[in-house]
């Protein structure tokens, strides 16, 4: 029996965060959604040891990565960038490519501004971008939907937080998946 070409796979998957940055935080709509969301996906992929990647956009004016997001990350360091898109940021996309990685979940803010272009440019640099509607945002809704059905028009699978890490999971029954269990209750 085949299944979809498109699921996620754990030796081929990165989780990639963009930019949930303190001095933004407070102007963006449902944050402490995009925040708890983010934390399940970092706690997955920790249980899963499935890499992750989270960029600062212009940390100097925008502040460090919220508090929680950063302990959850314990010694990942952030990847600094100035563009928008985190293709700009450092040498992030040949990293990936080095480590076989052709699937990207990203999530953060903002969904019309640097998760936008990045999934874009991930797109055309040939990565299966998959992106996580609840654990993105923006400051307004109608920038929000416009961003997520533009993503999704340009190849870009939108789900959510739990149907990812249970894809990652593809069964039940294990320690993993008891673990993840707790994590989305």
């Amino acid at each position: 029996m085949l299944r979809y070409s498109k699921l996620l796979q754990r030796e081929k998957t990165a989780l990639l965060i963009i930019d949930i940055q303190e001095r933004i935080l407070p102007v963006i709509n449902e944050i402490e959604n995009v925040i708890q969301n983010t934390l399940k996906l970092i706690n997955g992929f920790k249980i899963l040891n499935i890499p992750i990647y989270y960029t600062e956009q212009y940390p100097k004016g925008l502040g460090p990565t919220v508090k929680r997001i950063k302990e959850a990350l314990e010694n990942i360091n952030s990847i600094q960038k100035m563009t928008f898109s985190c293709c700009g940021a450092e040498n992030l996309f040949d990293e990936l490519k080095s480590k076989n990685i052709s699937q990207v979940v990203v999530c953060g803010i903002e969904s019309h501004v640097c998760v936008q272009q990045t999934v874009l440019d991930l797109i055309e640099n040939n990565f299966q971008v998959v992106v996580s509607a609840d654990a993105v945002s923006s400051r307004r809704k109608f920038d929000f939907d416009i961003a997520l059905n533009r993503m999704r028009s340009n190849g870009a699978e939108i789900t959510t937080t739990e149907s990812i890490l249970f894809e990652l999971l593809n069964v039940c029954g294990t320690d993993e998946f008891k673990a993840i269990s707790k994590i989305v209750k």
